[in-house]
C-alpha cells in the first residue's frame, strides 16, 4: 500500500526547511514589511513613542538585568575580577 504522506512534504525540499513564513524571507524583505507597518501605526495613532524618562528606566532596567546576569555566570568562577587571570 501507498503511504498517506506523499503529498504533506510541501515545499520543503532536501534541506528539510520550510519556504513559509516571516523567518524564511531575506533580511531585506523583512525590513520592508516590518517598516510598513511601523509606519501604518504611526499613521492610526497606535505606535507607542517612549517619552526621555521612559527611555531612562528602560535603559536602567536592562543594564540592572545585564549586571546580574553576569554576576551570576562569575559568582562560580573562582578567578573572578583582578587584572587577568595569569597563572605562575
Amino acid at each position: 500500500m501507498a503511504s498517506n504522506n506523499q503529498g504533506n512534504q510541501g515545499n520543503q525540499g532536501s534541506s528539510g526547511k520550510s519556504n513559509r513564513g516571516f523567518a524564511s524571507m531575506d533580511p531585506q524583505r523583512q525590513r520592508e514589511i516590518a517598516s510598513e507597518g511601523g509606519r501604518a501605526a504611526h499613521e492610526k495613532g497606535t505606535a507607542h513613542e517612549f517619552t526621555s524618562e521612559e527611555a531612562r528606566a528602560a535603559g536602567r532596567k536592562g543594564g540592572q538585568a545585564r549586571s546580574e546576569s553576569n554576576r551570576s555566570k562569575n559568582s562560580g568562577n573562582s578567578h573572578s575580577g583582578g587584572a587577568g587571570n595569569t597563572h605562575s
